[in-house]
C-alpha cells in the first residue's frame, strides 16, 4: 500500500480557509494526484485541509473521508511556565539542531523544552490516531514495523491531505522517526507530496519505504 501525504495550500490561517494562490494549488495538486491512482481520499477536520481535499474529490471522483487525529498539531505550555519559543516545535528543533543535541534521541520527551509543552499529547494522539487507521486499512503495527493484513496483495493508494506539523508526526510514526527529527527533516511546500509504501505481501513484517519527499513541481509559479 502506498500513501501519498497532501499539505494543504497557502492558507488563511485567520479564517482556516485558502488563499487564491491556495485554491490555484489545490487545483494544481489535484491534477498531480491523477497520476497516483488514489484509490481514498483523507483529509483532516481542519478547514484549509477540506477545501484543499475538495478539489481533489472533485478531479479523482472519490468522497472525503475525515480524520479529526491529522487537525494540525498545537503547542504551549501546560501550566503557564514559559518554555523556549512558546513550544513552537520547528524553532525548538531548529535550536537543538544548533546546540548539538540528538535530535534522534528516543527521550526527546524528557527534554526540557518538551517536558512542559502540550504538544507532546498531541502528538501521542497523532501517533495512536496513525495506527488505528492503518490498522483499518489491513497494517498492524507490531513493535517498530507493520505486519499487513491485507485480504490481497493488490496495489494500493490512499491519499491523506493535513498539515505541516501533522503530516511530519505521522510520517514520523510510520518512519521510527522522532519528531523533533521530522520538524527539522521534512519542510514540504503547500501541497507539497510525501508517498510512503508499505509492504503489499500479504502477512509481510518490514519496513516502511519513503517514496518521495517534498515534491512541489505541480505548484511551479504557484508561490508567493
Amino acid at each position: 500500500m502506498r500513501i501519498v501525504f497532501v499539505r494543504h495550500g497557502d492558507p488563511d490561517y485567520k479564517n482556516d480557509c485558502l488563499t487564491p494562490i491556495g485554491r490555484e494549488q489545490a487545483k494544481a495538486a489535484a491534477e498531480r494526484l491523477k497520476e497516483e491512482g488514489i484509490s481514498e481520499l483523507y483529509s483532516s477536520t481542519c478547514g484549509r485541509a477540506l477545501e484543499t481535499a475538495a478539489y481533489a474529490s472533485e478531479a479523482l471522483g472519490l468522497p472525503v473521508r475525515e480524520l479529526d487525529f491529522m487537525r494540525e498539531v498545537s503547542w504551549g505550555s501546560r501550566d503557564g511556565t514559559p518554555i523556549f519559543a512558546w513550544g513552537h516545535p520547528w524553532a525548538i528543533a531548529n535550536e537543538l539542531a544548533k546546540s548539538g543535541y540528538d535530535l534522534t534521541d528516543p527521550a526527546w520527551r524528557e527534554h526540557p523544552y518538551y517536558k512542559n509543552n502540550t504538544v507532546v499529547d498531541v502528538v501521542a494522539k497523532v501517533d495512536e490516531g496513525i495506527d488505528g487507521w492503518l490498522s483499518s486499512l489491513g497494517y498492524e503495527r507490531e513493535g517498530v514495523y507493520y505486519r499487513c493484513r491485507r485480504g490481497d496483495e493488490e496495489e494500493y493508494t490512499v491519499a491523506l491531505v493535513s498539515h505541516g506539523g501533522s503530516s511530519a508526526a505521522a510520517m514520523g510514526r510510520i518512519l521510527n522517526l522522532t519528531f523533533p527529527y521530522t520538524c527539522a527533516l521534512f519542510h514540504i511546500p503547500f501541497t507539497g507530496l510525501n508517498v510512503i509504501r508499505l509492504d503489499r505481501r500479504i502477512g509481510s513484517l518490514g519496513l516502511p519505504v519513503l517514496e518521495l519527499a517534498g515534491d512541489g513541481k505541480h505548484i511551479r509559479g504557484l508561490t508567493l
